[in-house]
């Protein structure tokens, strides 16, 4: 197989400071790049965990809401690596994040559970 592994996801927002402010100041993630693109009017600002690569948030004008529920055909949701689903959840809800009551994976008996971005995308946490 040619692939090494994921490169980064790329998440389209409706409110560029919002968004910036939710990932960066609310989750943590660093600023690799931010680049302001003046021919299509928008951002692409390139995030990272731990000093990896992960995330291309960008803006565009207008974009269309999410249309589906995670159920549906296509990306269903983002997971994030966390050593406790516990305190990680506390600290997202001292952060003024939602999150959804903690399950626990049947088959694999790792505890995980989901809170929201600005744009209804649903992230998850997932206990390793």
């Amino acid at each position: 197989m040619l692939f090494k592994r994921i490169h980064h996801v790329a998440i389209i927002c409706s409110n560029y400071e919002t968004s910036k402010d939710f990932y960066v100041n609310k989750l943590g993630f660093s600023i690799m790049n931010e680049v302001f693109r003046n021919d299509r009017g928008s951002y692409k600002l390139d995030l990272a965990i731990n000093g990896h690569y992960q995330i291309e948030l960008f803006s565009f004008p207008n974009p269309p809401d999410r249309q589906t529920k995670p159920e549906a055909a296509g990306l269903r949701h983002l997971a994030f690596e966390v050593d406790s689903v516990e305190q990680t959840k506390k600290e997202l809800e001292q952060r003024g994040i939602e999150c959804e009551d903690i399950r626990v994976d049947l088959i694999t008996n790792k505890k995980f559970t989901f809170f929201r971005d600005p744009d209804n995308l649903p992230l998850e946490i997932y206990e390793v």
